[in-house]
């Protein structure tokens, strides 16, 4: 552009700079726009506007405003679009008491028309919402009141939904009353902010009434809420009612779509109903859906919870074949699953796989595999995996120490056990009631009360008491005489 000649003009410069920083390289934006300058191609209010917000997405508060003010030196006004961003600047650097002043100063400068101001006004509303300053979005509001400013339907969806974010529902709530009263029509925005809160909270039944407002409104509620209520009825076990929302939702010309389906197969698993969940997910390959990743690892976890684990093996066959790519949630479900049913050498198969993977394994995968291996008695393989996690950068947490502590126990290993609990106490995290008790009971099992009694003692110190397998075993045990009751008392 720079070579040709006559030189591109400032709209072609405008077009250019514009494309770029929808592109967010506004690092590029800026240079081009000194360029413009060097090569004598004069900026206008349009080149102005895009250079301050892109100082002001880039947090250079300073910069936009000496911008700012050689723009109007040059006799340009700012519109409402650049001031936006330089509001937008302010909240996101959380300098909103210089947005407030901001917004003040341009009220006294007279901005009109009053669309304009509401603008302005929602702008920094919504910026406060965004960080966290609800009571002060709403002093902001209540201001907008005294200055004869008059709130539009933007205004109120950013201050409902932010309070519902904080669980404050009696002031959402009253905001909706308020903006009914004042003739201004809540749309589909404000009441999806409003059903989801309430159902996410377990408000069912006021969800349910603001449904039946939308209704009443002749509103068509969207797919965003149709899906919440129906995540609702799931949540409280009203599967038949879930099934019937989603008739309702064809009826209405509204197509529920993958995550509809998906929260319905949830909704099934968690009540053990795991094969009309499969029904479902049958129905929504029907209608054309592909499930994602959850659908499948939903599936997974609830045939291999329903004690089926050739199918949940099925569903991971099938999730590979249609193109869908596991999460590491996924494969964690599969690996907990084969080693519960006790088919550790295909976890194996699987937790090679994933090593070898892209996949960022986090200590959760590696407990699963030593325990898996301490319990199928390879307890040499769970000790060696567990050596190796400090050269695959890995920190052993609480779970790992205790499970392979049991897995010595378990094979009678009480020295190894010990040492470990040692170490742990010196350099690893600090050892929690499931530790001591593993460690007490195998103790008690050997017949050594003197080592018995004094971890009790220290387990108490720790704030920590027996749980129920170490009561069980000492109740055993003072029943057939080889214990005394001194030793359930010190448990208690």
């Amino acid at each position: 552009m720079v070579k040709s000649r006559p030189l591109p003009s400032t709209v072609d410069f405008n077009r250019l700079l514009s494309a770029i920083a929808k592109m967010k390289k506004y690092d590029v934006v800026i240079s081009l726009g000194e360029k413009m300058q060097k090569l004598g191609i004069s900026h206008d209010l349009f080149t102005y506007s895009i250079l301050i917000n892109c100082f002001c997405r880039r947090s250079q508060i300073s910069l936009a405003l000496a911008l700012l003010g050689k723009m109007m030196k040059l006799g340009y006004e700012p519109d409402v679009v650049t001031l936006s961003s330089l509001l937008n600047g302010y909240c996101h650097g959380m300098r909103i008491s210089e947005a407030v002043a901001l917004v003040d100063q341009m009220v006294e400068m007279g901005y009109q028309p009053n669309t304009a101001n509401v603008v302005i006004y929602n702008t920094v509303i919504d910026g406060l919402c965004k960080y966290k300053q609800v009571d002060d979005a709403i002093d902001l509001f209540n201001e907008m009141e005294t200055k004869g400013i008059r709130a539009n339907v933007v205004t109120y969806n950013s201050l409902i939904s932010c309070l519902c974010n904080y669980g404050r529902w009696t002031d959402a709530s009253q905001l909706l009353r308020d903006m009914i009263d004042r003739k201004i029509n809540p749309d589909v925005v404000t009441f999806s902010a409003l059903i989801d809160a309430f159902v996410k909270e377990g408000k069912l039944t006021e969800a349910g009434k603001l449904y039946k407002e939308m209704i009443q409104r002749s509103m068509d509620p969207n797919i965003f809420i149709y899906n919440s209520l129906i995540n609702g009825f799931c949540m409280h076990d009203r599967l038949e009612e879930a099934k019937q929302m989603i008739s309702l939702m064809v009826s209405k010309d509204c197509l529920p779509d993958v995550v509809t389906y998906s929260t319905l197969i949830k909704g099934f698993c968690k009540c053990k109903r795991v094969q009309e969940g499969m029904e479902v997910f049958r129905e929504m390959s029907q209608r054309g859906l592909v499930g994602n990743t959850v659908t499948y690892t939903t599936l997974i976890q609830g045939f291999f919870q329903a004690d089926d684990c050739e199918k949940a093996q099925m569903v991971f066959k099938q999730m590979n074949n249609d193109g869908v790519p596991p999460n590491l949630m996924t494969y964690n479900i599969l690996l907990v699953g084969l080693c519960n049913h006790r088919k550790l050498e295909k976890a194996l198969v699987v937790f090679q796989y994933m090593q070898k993977s892209q996949l960022e394994l986090d200590i959760y995968t590696y407990n699963i595999m030593i325990e898996g291996m301490c319990k199928a008695g390879k307890v040499e393989d769970g000790w060696d995996l567990f050596c190796s996690l400090s050269l695959k950068g890995v920190k052993p947490d609480v779970v790992t120490y205790t499970t392979m502590i049991s897995g010595f126990c378990r094979k009678g290993l009480k020295e190894e056990a010990g040492a470990l609990f040692n170490k742990m106490k010196e350099d690893g995290p600090l050892p929690n009631s499931g530790a001591y008790n593993t460690l007490i009971r195998a103790h008690f099992r050997d017949g050594d009360k003197a080592s018995s009694a004094e971890l009790i003692r220290e387990m108490r110190r720790c704030g920590f008491v027996g749980d129920a397998s170490t009561f069980g075993l000492v109740t055993d045990m003072l029943f057939d005489g080889r214990l005394d009751k001194s030793f359930l008392e010190m448990l208690s």
